[in-house]
Parts: structure tokens; C-alpha cells; sequence
């Protein structure tokens, strides 16, 4: 059974992860910035106020965080570690080299790491580490990216794009067209990109981040 206090712990924690305060969080979600506040967590006569399903549903957009994820604040941590599984890992740079993955964009050869992370319950889910600044202010140098490549990717999700001459790319996703991909940079000192369909090996959706 969730808690009250597991649930707004669980907004502090988004907001802390994408570098918001929660007045801050409320805001880019288009809410009033008083909405998250510990002040309105609680009403008058002591009866506990909790965030509508609604206000989660503009924060998960506004970050671009998945409810996987969400969810992934909300469980206890005890409960996260019985519920861990190991996926590939590799460096984000290196994934652009030949041999990492087969000819479905699923990890394969044996320089692969494994890691264990919690709510990852999907076949074929792998994970990259964050190398560079080109990802600020969201994703640092030690990161990891979970990606799933069997979610939809639907425009403003956050994908890893390989393209065929070898570059991996972190990229918000703002237009696919049948021959254009359109990508926006998660650091605005970093111009977009667009690029032909058929120079994209794989595109995969970003589903979970440790940091």
C-alpha cells in the first residue's frame, strides 16, 4: 500500500533528479508553483492532501520522466533491491563501435558489463553510461541510461539514436516523418540535428536513469 509520505517523497526525489526545486518542478509543469509545497501537503484541519493523478501526469511530461521511474521513487529502497535485474552496460562512446549490437539493435558480442537495477523487467533492456557534458544540466558523466528498445517512441520522448557511420547520439525526439528525424539537444549549447531515416541504425527510448 502507498503512503502519503512515500508519494511526495517520491515528487521531491523527481524534482532533486532533474535539478528542480519542487516549486520549481510545479512551474514547468504548469501548475502553480505553491502546489508541491510541504505547506500544501497537509490542510488546515490535519487531513493529508495528495497530488491528483493529473499533476503526476503533467510532471512525467514536463520532465519527460517515465512512470516507471516515478514508481521507481515510490518503492521502498528494500524493496527495489529484491526486485533487481541485470542488464548489459557499456559506455555511451563506445556503444558506437562495431560489434555491440546485432542486427535488431539488441546488445550482443562480450565487451558488455552487467549491472543490476531495479524495475527493469523487459528482455533486451540495456544500459549506458553518461561520458561528457553534451547531456547537462539532465544527465551527467556517470549516469546510467536504461533503454528499452521495444517501448514506442512518440515525439518528446528522450531516445540514444546510433546511426550507421557509428555516432551515438542523447536526443529529445521532435519530429519523425517517414525520411527526416528531427532531434533536440537535452544541452541547448548543442545545436538539434535532423537526420535521414536511413542513416539511423536504431533509435531506443530512455526508460530509466541512475544517477
Amino acid at each position: 500500500m502507498l503512503s502519503h509520505k512515500q508519494i511526495w517523497t517520491a515528487i521531491d526525489a523527481l524534482a532533486g533528479r532533474y535539478g528542480m526545486s519542487p516549486s520549481g518542478l510545479a512551474r514547468k509543469s504548469g501548475l502553480d508553483a505553491t502546489t508541491f509545497n510541504p505547506s500544501k501537503r497537509i490542510a488546515d484541519d490535519g487531513k493529508k492532501r495528495w497530488p491528483s493523478t493529473e499533476s503526476v501526469s503533467k510532471v512525467l511530461a514536463a520532465t519527460g520522466a517515465s512512470l516507471e521511474e516515478f514508481v521507481s521513487l515510490i518503492v521502498p529502497k528494500a524493496k527495489q533491491a529484491a526486485q533487481t535485474r541485470a542488464v548489459p552496460l557499456i559506455g555511451l562512446a563506445k556503444a558506437g563501435g562495431q560489434g555491440y549490437f546485432d542486427d535488431a539493435g539488441l546488445p550482443a558480442g562480450t565487451g558488455w558489463d552487467q549491472i543490476k537495477l531495479p524495475t527493469i523487467d523487459e528482455d533486451g533492456a540495456y544500459a549506458l553510461e553518461v561520458s561528457g557534458e553534451s547531456m547537462m544540466p539532465l544527465y551527467r558523466a556517470g549516469d546510467i541510461l536504461v533503454l528499452s528498445p521495444h517501448a514506442q517512441v512518440r515525439k518528446g520522448d528522450r531516445v540514444v539514436v546510433r546511426t550507421r557511420s557509428g555516432e551515438v547520439l542523447a536526443k529529445i525526439l521532435a519530429k519523425k516523418s517517414g525520411k527526416k528525424v528531427e532531434l533536440h539537444s537535452l544541452n541547448p549549447a548543442y545545436p538539434p540535428r535532423t537526420l535521414d531515416t536511413d542513416e539511423i541504425e536504431s533509435m531506443h527510448r530512455i526508460v530509466w536513469v541512475k544517477q
